[in-house]
């Protein structure tokens, strides 16, 4: 839960509706405020009746906790065992409680104290800190320069095989030839000269830098 709100408290404060809480974990909003009472009594969260609910301090460095433990495994599942990238979320969801500290950290020090996991996303450091980020989307970055793609937000496996398909993961390097606002598609060339069509909507989800 607190990982989820983490997630999606796009500001520092912000409260997230219990609904949009509880469509994401599965549950119906019943359920989920049960659970929120519970952890604004630990003291993780503050919740607001009929208005939402917010990480605390507290609850913010457990999230932050758990989001290094699942994109560390996830990284380790594609580094070291060859998994693919789009498969390997649930297996970090099912994995991310059961491993201890010293299996976290040997496999911290195995993948040599990574930044980043498979998808771009930043892997918080041991202490909770997290590095911000400031890169544009491939439908916002101006047109015909070159940049290199650094994230993929969308991580549904459909989604991650489409960007796998059309060469548009983390490290490739790409420049936007011409992007139609009306007709909602963009066109995205690769440094050997490979141009692919994308859709707007879908380039919002890949980020540049």
């Amino acid at each position: 839960y607190v990982k989820q709100l983490y997630l999606r408290q796009q500001q520092p404060g912000q409260l997230v509706p219990i609904g949009q809480l509880a469509s994401v974990m599965g549950v119906t909003p019943g359920t989920a405020t049960s659970m929120v009472k519970a952890l604004a009594d630990s003291g993780l969260v503050e919740y607001a009746p009929r208005s939402g609910v917010r990480l605390t301090r507290g609850g913010e460095l457990l999230a932050l906790h758990v989001l290094r433990r699942h994109r560390l495994i996830e990284l380790f599942l594609v580094k070291m065992l060859g998994m693919d990238w789009s498969e390997v979320h649930h297996e970090a969801e099912e994995l991310e409680h059961a491993i201890s500290e010293k299996v976290l950290q040997a496999i911290d020090s195995a993948l040599g104290h990574p930044l980043v996991d498979p998808h771009g996303d930043p892997i918080p450091s041991a202490k909770g800190r997290i590095a911000p980020g400031s890169a544009l989307s491939l439908a916002a970055c101006g047109l015909r320069r070159r940049v290199r793609i650094c994230r993929v937000l969308d991580q549904q496996p459909k989604f991650l095989q489409l960007a796998e398909r059309l060469g548009l993961m983390p490290g490739a390097v790409v420049r936007v030839e011409d992007r139609d606002e009306v007709a909602g598609t963009m066109i995205v060339s690769h440094a050997d000269g490979a141009a692919v069509t994308l859709g707007v909507a879908a380039g919002r989800q890949i980020l540049v830098e």
